[in-house]
């Protein structure tokens, strides 16, 4: 049994009532150690604002180590994009990236299953994902 193409992991899961939402994971990594990703962070920070308020970010934070234990500069970004190619150029932009601080690797993720409870809170206008 050959395994099934893409295209047909996004029908499936559509058919079967998923959210078949994709998104594309750009999983990145320093290429010289902290120094350079901590003289980038301010610009890359800036940036993940931005797209964030466009609405193209999802979800972005950094990696542990496998321990659990530390961060060595590792992170993930999920983005929305039309392509493989739309979601390169956004993160290519990313001033990590385009400083050589970090190097990527994207991969497109079809988000099936899952939730979460959003808590607001209207005495302090605060509100906790859960």
């Amino acid at each position: 049994m050959s395994a099934p193409s893409w295209r047909e992991m996004i029908e499936t899961a559509s058919s079967k009532g998923m959210l078949a939402k994709q998104l594309f994971v750009v999983f990145t990594e320093p290429t010289g150690g902290l120094d350079k990703v901590q003289n980038s962070r301010a610009e890359h920070l800036k940036y993940q604002v931005e797209i964030e308020q466009k609405g193209i970010m999802f979800a972005a934070g950094p990696l542990a180590d496998n321990s659990g234990e530390s961060w060595g500069g590792d992170g993930m970004v999920i983005i929305r994009a039309d392509s493989l190619e739309e979601a390169t150029k956004i993160a290519e932009a990313d001033p990590m990236h385009s400083s050589g601080a970090r190097k990527f690797n994207i991969r497109p993720w079809l988000m099936n299953e899952g939730g979460f409870n959003l808590r607001v809170t209207f005495s302090d206008g605060k509100q906790r994902i859960e």
